[in-house]
């Protein structure tokens, strides 16, 4: 089936497929702002990809729920005895908002307006006063709550209303080989540390997302102070040291070793448990690619990005930096206002000295107090307050050129188009072309 091109265009004529040329590393200021564009992208990304809505370590018994979103779309993920369901998160009777709590554990959701009842499984349970209300003409087996395709992967739960998407395994293609290693690296998998920490930040959720896929050239400058406190190594261009990997699907993710004149440990300097653990989990080619990250920041297609990092604090000033690993959700919230949900990772396997460790330092540099949140959160608010200016909306041409002139590597053990060094925006391009295609076909 050949897809056809939509001649899409914004109400002052804009035509969409004219906002980026990825090949030439050309992108329009209108795509981190316009509030039309926005809703494009709820219909032609959101509702029609697979979106990121729980860790399965969130709802490990059967009747434990959270509350999350796929777009604009507030959704249900519940876990009952066959498995995982998503549910849009609606009354069907009127579409009152069903299920209020973040998360909790139930056998059935009672909507406040009127009191109907559904089970885990979506159906209806029961209907206050039916027989005065309604007589014999309602048959509660015609009602059910609106429900998603789910399928997950290394721990990952995703959810999609598009019947005609492709699956989750060939959505996520290659990033498979990565997720392995940075999620799914052990026999017993990961668990998320709590319930994600959230806040809302006042920019665009592509903003985020393409940082984490693609820009470690931004640490020189924005996170410099991270240097001077020791926090990371000692040279401000430390993450250009590594591979950038761009994949299908807008998938992309890069892998920084750190700088060839300072001495970092192996494994993102891991306990000898979890190293022992992942060599009878990964392959060899996995395995190599493992021993030389040591800053791995990424993302998966369209909004959830993920950082497997060493990181010094001044909890650790004495010893070797330490790894911690974190994913996030932009959620967006509209053209210009993302909600951020974040999670702290940890292996099951870990002793508990290095689960309290990681958690420590992960709190030193992110989360919601973390210095390193900080420093990017008021980039990406900055990008999105210059570029609703009318000036800007009109003549602000972005350049996304960085690293076309790089040759690929082509001895890298793991899948995917590899560049030789991370400063390079190859997977900023590789991201608005997915987004630029999803939004222009039928």
């Amino acid at each position: 089936m050949v897809n056809k091109t939509l001649d899409a265009r914004l109400s002052d004529g804009t035509k969409i497929s004219d906002l980026t040329v990825p090949e030439e590393g050309i992108i329009s200021s209108k795509v981190w702002s316009d509030p039309e564009l926005f809703d494009f992208e709820l219909k032609k990304i959101f509702a029609k990809t697979w979106n990121f809505v729980a860790h399965e370590t969130e709802i490990p018994t059967t009747n434990d729920y959270v509350t999350r979103f796929v777009g604009n779309d507030r959704v249900i993920a519940v876990r009952t005895e066959d498995g995982v369901n998503v549910f849009l998160n609606a009354c069907v009777h009127k579409g009152m908002h069903l299920c209020r709590q973040d998360h909790g554990n139930t056998k059935t959701f009672k909507c406040i307006y009127h009191g109907w009842t559904y089970r885990t499984n979506g159906t209806v349970a029961g209907v206050p006063a039916q027989k005065e209300a309604y007589g014999d003409t309602l048959d509660r087996n015609n009602y059910k709550l609106i429900q998603a395709r789910v399928e997950s992967y290394g721990g990952l739960i995703f959810a999609t209303f598009n019947e005609e998407a492709p699956s989750l395994d060939e959505w996520l293609g290659d990033m498979k080989f990565y997720i392995d290693i940075y999620f799914n690296k052990t026999p017993q998998g990961m668990e998320v540390v709590g319930p994600p920490q959230r806040w809302v930040v006042s920019a665009n959720w592509k903003a985020a997302a393409d940082n984490f896929a693609s820009d470690s050239y931004h640490a020189v400058m924005a996170h410099a102070s991270g240097v001077a406190l020791g926090q990371v190594p000692p040279d401000p261009r430390f993450t250009m040291y590594g591979k950038q990997i761009s994949l299908q699907n807008g998938h992309g993710l890069g892998i920084v070793g750190g700088p060839p004149h300072v001495k970092l440990p192996e494994y993102l300097n891991y306990p000898e448990e979890i190293v022992n653990a992942a060599k009878n989990k990964l392959s060899e080619e996995q395995m190599e690619v493992f021993r030389k990250s040591n800053f791995v920041p990424g993302n998966i297609f369209p909004n959830l990005s993920f950082l497997n990092v060493m990181q010094g604090s001044q909890l650790n000033e004495q010893g070797p930096p330490q790894p911690f690993m974190t994913m996030r959700l932009w959620q967006p919230r509209g053209a210009d206002e993302i909600e951020v949900f974040t999670w702290l990772l940890v292996d099951k396997e870990s002793p508990e000295w290095f689960k309290e460790q990681t958690k420590q330092n992960y709190i030193v540099g992110f989360g919601s107090s973390g210095t390193f949140e900080v420093d990017d959160a008021e980039v990406w608010a900055g990008m999105s307050r210059i570029t609703k200016g009318v000036i800007a909306q009109e003549r602000l041409e972005l350049h996304y050129v960085m690293g076309m002139h790089n040759e690929l590597v082509t001895d890298w053990p793991g899948p995917g188009k590899v560049s030789p060094t991370t400063f390079t925006e190859e997977n900023t391009r590789n991201f608005f072309a997915q987004w630029k295609k999803l939004l222009t076909e039928e």
